[in-house]
This record gives C-alpha cells, sequence and structure tokens, in this order.
C-alpha cells in the first residue's frame, strides 16, 4: 500500500535542501529495493527508455515500502492516459520527456491535476487511493503532493523555455542532455561543444528562475558538479548503467593483472 500522503522530496526542497536521485532501468523491484535500501532520496523509475510495463512498476512501488525514497517516474511520453495510470499506480512525481512547446507544458500539467485545475481522471479503487480506504486523504492532497517536471531536449524546447518557465503548475526543469545534442545534430555526443553549451543555458535559465532544476550525473562525482552548480535534484547512478561500468572495470582489471 502507498505509505504516506506527503511528498518528503517536495518539502526538503521547500526547505533549501538539496536532493540525491537513482534511475531504476531495470525493470525489477530487486534493484528498485537495493537502491531504496541505500538511502537514495528519490528513485526516478524509467518508463521511457526501458522495459517496464505497469504491473512491474506497481512491484517496484511496493518494494519501496518502508524506506524514505520517493518514487518518480519519467513517462513514456506527454500521454495523459498513461501519466494517470502511473500516477495511479502511486508515483509522487513525473518527468514528461521531450516538452517543446507551451502548449505541451500546459497539457502536462493539466495531466497530473484533479479537476477543476486538470483534466486527471478520479477513482477511488486505485493503489494511490489506498484501495477505497479513506480515499479523500489522497485526493484532497494529491494536486500538491505530486510534482512535475518536464525535459528540455530539442532546439525547439530551447526556443520556447522562457515561456514555459512563466507557467504556474510545474515544478522544474530536466534537460536530457543525450537527446539534446541529437537533436542539435550531434548524434549521441552530448560532450560536442554545442552541446554543452546548449545544456548549460538551459540550466542557467531555469536557475535563475522560480523552478527547480533537476540533473544527471553517472556517478557521484559528476553529481558532486552538479550539486555545486547549484542543481536541485541529480540523479548519481543508474542500476543499469552502473552495474554495467562497474563489471566492465573488474574484467579489465582482471585482464590486465594477467589471471
Amino acid at each position: 500500500m502507498i505509505k504516506k500522503n506527503c511528498n518528503e522530496v517536495k518539502e526538503k526542497l521547500q526547505a533549501g535542501k538539496q536532493v540525491l536521485a537513482a534511475w531504476a532501468q531495470a525493470a525489477s523491484n530487486i534493484t528498485t529495493e537495493v537502491l531504496a535500501d541505500a538511502g537514495m532520496d528519490v528513485i526516478v523509475i524509467d518508463m521511457e527508455h526501458s522495459p517496464v510495463d505497469l504491473p512491474t512498476l506497481v512491484t517496484q512501488f511496493q518494494a519501496m515500502n518502508g524506506y524514505p525514497a520517493v518514487p518518480f517516474v519519467r513517462a513514456p511520453w506527454n500521454d495523459f492516459v498513461m501519466i494517470k495510470r502511473i500516477l495511479d499506480a502511486g508515483a509522487y512525481g513525473i518527468i514528461v520527456p521531450n516538452v517543446e512547446t507551451v502548449e505541451e507544458a500546459k497539457a502536462a500539467i493539466a495531466a497530473v491535476r484533479y479537476p477543476l485545475t486538470g483534466i486527471r481522471g478520479v477513482a477511488g479503487s486505485t493503489r494511490a487511493a489506498h484501495y477505497g480506504n479513506d480515499t479523500l486523504s489522497y485526493f484532497t492532497k494529491a494536486n500538491d503532493l505530486v510534482m512535475l517536471f518536464l525535459m528540455i531536449e530539442s532546439p525547439k524546447g530551447m526556443e520556447n523555455l522562457d515561456e514555459i518557465l512563466k507557467l504556474d503548475g510545474f515544478d522544474g526543469i530536466m534537460v536530457g542532455p543525450v537527446d539534446l545534442a541529437t537533436n542539435l545534430g550531434f548524434l549521441g555526443n552530448a560532450q560536442a561543444p554545442e552541446a554543452k553549451a546548449a545544456l548549460a543555458e538551459v540550466e542557467a535559465k531555469t536557475l535563475a528562475s522560480d523552478k527547480y532544476l533537476m540533473a544527471l550525473g553517472a556517478d557521484w562525482d559528476a553529481a558532486e558538479k552538479k550539486l555545486q552548480q547549484g542543481v536541485h535534484i541529480v540523479t548519481c547512478m543508474s542500476d543499469t548503467l552502473s552495474l554495467g561500468a562497474l563489471a566492465r572495470g573488474n574484467v579489465k582489471k582482471f585482464k590486465e593483472a594477467g589471471f
């Protein structure tokens, strides 16, 4: 069962604290539990670039029960039906990919809010609403409980960022560095100077606004640099990429040792 009707990440951010996050991309309740048990503030379950489906998502949320980690989900797309189902499963945060216009931003905002400020469907039978057990305790708090981050991943998104940042109803911005680089003409190369400059521009504009900035860090060293720059939420690892890096490193050491 969903554990409580408060969002500790939102409370920390409002208190001026920074937040550490990890990606769960392996579609595994076990790796999700490992990350939660490690003490992460946020676990971002990725439904855009992973095999995670809704039944699997619920098992990952259940694996987080009893731990402080707050469940966020990157939605597959800016689709109000999928976002509704993710929220009904118990997400406290939604990250929407590739938002390019004010209209798309407004659609995402509406998708995460109950009427009259949004279009999210209401059902007391869901996990988020405690399966009918005191549903009003969730309904009355949900619009404030759920955090929404919009991803900027294209030149068009950058062009409209100033107007997007003026909107009410969402909490922050996140950049997809590889998608942004690719959409600028540098396929998969987020280290291209033009791509790095674009990333820095989006991050600077967000930090200068009243929105929170969420950023990607592949490891602690990268995450620490982002935190020192003032980023509000930063990821420091992924259950797939970090395991892969560790495995490759150990194989390399094994071979170099001559065994």
